[in-house]
């Protein structure tokens, strides 16, 4: 067993208040959202959404590391969190004395390569499901924002032309590529390019609500049901951004093309062992069906 985590059924219950139990959160590996955050929205590059909850025994809020960039956040606890583990209170004490030497030294690297390992290690442990892939499919887009447009947000930007410009965002729980422009009227081009790049996913256009708003486009992509579905999605993700790229910005893409082929592209995923089911399955088409008919 991993000495460093474990899975425990729920720790003592507060009964400091009559007539009220409360589950104190300390100790508590949870996945967040932006909605949950009450200062300063994620979006950074180094986050990956799965944090450890360092205090939480407070009704209101929650501090927190975020196990991709090892930074503070607090949490709002009034919306619905995520508990996907809980580790020994050894691993909580080594995490606190991290973070204190880190505000002593200013040198958080011991404190981000701890926290990571250990978020990861989390994830091999708990497996493949629907609460783990939208973290998964984070650091897997996070991996692709990196090797195609490194900065602080989790986006990838294109120019598509003279003062046309889209950013991509992935939307974890739909897995669905999200191009935000600056567009009020459809623009034809993305559109074709789009349909092109991806060519088995679904494409859709959101027009304007307001005067305020701007064309959006999605690209909705198969919700994978495996941990191997979901690298999957990733690869047509990036052949698909790397196809965009190549159309509308040639010149950025052989720049980038000749780093991916000195250095290789960044793929986290690969690294894990994550658990989950062990069963083979092959897609079965009315051709195939009709050749295997005994008449």
């Amino acid at each position: 067993m991993d000495p460093t985590t474990h899975i425990q059924a729920r720790p003592e219950a507060m009964g400091d208040v009559p007539g009220i139990c409360e589950l104190p959160l300390t100790r508590a590996v949870v996945q967040y959202r932006e909605l949950h955050e009450m200062d300063a929205p994620g979006g950074r590059i180094e986050d990956i959404g799965l944090a450890l909850v360092v205090e939480g025994r407070h009704a209101g809020s929650a501090e927190v590391i975020d196990l991709g960039s090892g930074r503070i956040k607090v949490l709002d606890l009034s919306t619905e969190l995520v508990v996907l583990d809980w580790v020994y209170e050894p691993t909580l004490a080594h995490v606190s004395e991290l973070i204190t030497e880190t505000a002593k030294t200013q040198q958080d690297e011991p404190l981000r390569s701890y926290v990571y390992k250990l978020g990861l290690r989390v994830l091999e442990r708990v497996g493949f499901g629907p609460l783990t892939r939208p973290t998964l499919l984070r650091i897997g887009y996070r991996d692709i924002c990196r090797d195609f447009d490194l900065h602080e947000g989790t986006s990838i930007r294109f120019v598509l032309g003279p003062g046309r410009l889209t950013r991509v965002y992935l939307d974890y729980d739909a897995c669905a590529l999200s191009f935000k422009t600056v567009f009020t009227e459809p623009d034809i081009p993305l559109e074709h390019a789009l349909l092109d790049a991806f060519g088995s996913a679904e494409v859709r256009r959101f027009d304007m609500i307001s005067e305020a708003d701007s064309i959006e486009y999605q690209v909705r992509m198969v919700l994978p049901t495996t941990f191997a579905e979901t690298r999957s999605s990733l690869g047509a993700m990036r052949r698909g951004l790397a196809a965009l790229m190549l159309r509308f910005e040639p010149q950025r893409y052989e720049s980038v093309g000749h780093l991916m082929n000195t250095f290789g592209h960044r793929e986290t995923l690969a690294s894990l062992r994550v658990r989950g089911s062990q069963a083979q399955s092959v897609a079965i088409s009315h051709s195939l069906s009709s050749a295997h008919t005994v008449h």
